[in-house]
């Protein structure tokens, strides 16, 4: 009977602080859902954008399809991620 190898999977300290320097991206997509208002009150309220920040991500995700919203930890970002999904909007972490 063959002894069943497991292999251990180790990280360097540099790997690991590579790993949580990441910038990832919270990604807001077009839908056919939310309205323009929406959209902009959910910017404001929840990242901070000024009105007119929050109209130029509404109007940038209508011509693009897309706009990236913000940047940060992976960590960071899923949690901004589950809030705005939970609002109705399309968004994903890239």
């Amino acid at each position: 009977m063959a002894a069943t190898e497991t292999k251990e999977e180790t990280f360097t300290l540099e790997e690991i602080l590579t790993s949580l320097k990441t910038v990832h991206r919270l990604i807001l997509w077009n839908d056919d859902v939310n309205t323009f208002e929406h959209v902009i009150w959910c910017m404001m309220k929840y990242l901070d954008y000024s009105e007119t920040q929050a109209e130029k991500i509404a109007w940038e995700v209508h011509n693009k399809g897309k706009c990236a919203v913000l940047e940060g930890s992976f960590t960071e970002m899923e949690v901004y991620r589950k809030i705005l999904q939970q609002e109705g909007l399309t968004v994903s972490v890239d």
